[in-house]
């Protein structure tokens, strides 16, 4: 059951992610619409897919020319951690569930995941569901927000800055720098060394987006040899 005060108290807590979240997707909608994209098609990915980096990937294989398979592979496997994230967070709740796992699933992301790793256990046993489904709420909608910000006001922003315009380039690689220093946390320096090396490697003979999967599976290979 859905609990007004719980709910509405979890839209709050949400807007600690949402400060992180509209910058970014502000960023994916300028940089879909300078790919390309109409600004409905931007807004659109991000209602459907709302997977952060992953979208700036999607959007980068598109304007490469990429295959459709190939598209939904690396995406796949960009977010396999997921299937990590779903059991671990069942077990965040004490109360019983009365909201289906498949409705909390769409909006589990790594910063909702964070916060309720914390955020649950301090919610009364029946409120923690309701106090979930406004965390992952609001986190969704602020960067559904941010996209269309981005995505309909790129031209007038293009338009009056052109700098803005030349930065655009450099969103991919900062964004791929400041997940690789959150992974270097977690990861052992081999994984990471692997990985890249896999994809250097690859890129001499295959294109650029199946380099990416060979890297991943050459991290991955590392990871269990040392497991």
């Amino acid at each position: 059951m859905i609990i007004g005060s719980a709910y509405r108290r979890g839209l709050r807590d949400s807007a600690s992610i949402a400060l992180g979240y509209v910058p970014v997707a502000i960023s994916f909608g300028l940089t879909a619409v300078h790919a390309g994209l109409s600004p409905w098609l931007a807004v659109l990915v991000s209602l459907i897919v709302y997977a952060g980096a992953s979208q700036f990937i999607l959007i980068s294989l598109l304007v490469a020319g990429a295959a459709y398979p190939s598209i939904l592979g690396i995406v796949l496997l960009m977010n396999l951690r997921h299937v990590f994230y779903g059991p671990t967070l069942m077990g965040f709740f004490a109360g019983p569930r009365t909201v289906s796992s498949l409705f909390m699933a769409p909006g589990l992301t790594d910063e909702v995941f964070a916060a309720s790793a914390a955020g649950v256990a301090r919610q009364p046993a029946q409120e923690q569901e309701s106090w979930y489904c406004g965390l992952q709420l609001g986190s969704y909608l602020s960067w559904v927000l941010g996209t269309a910000l981005g995505a309909f006001f790129a031209s007038d922003l293009l338009g009056q800055s052109p700098v803005l315009e030349k930065t655009l380039g450099f969103v991919l690689p900062a964004l791929f720098f400041a997940l690789l220093l959150e992974i270097r946390r977690s990861a052992p320096l081999p994984v990471l060394v692997a990985a890249a090396v896999g994809a250097v490697l690859a890129m001499a003979f295959l294109p650029s987006y199946l380099a990416i999967i060979v890297g991943m599976l050459a991290g991955g290979l590392m990871a269990l040899r040392r497991a």
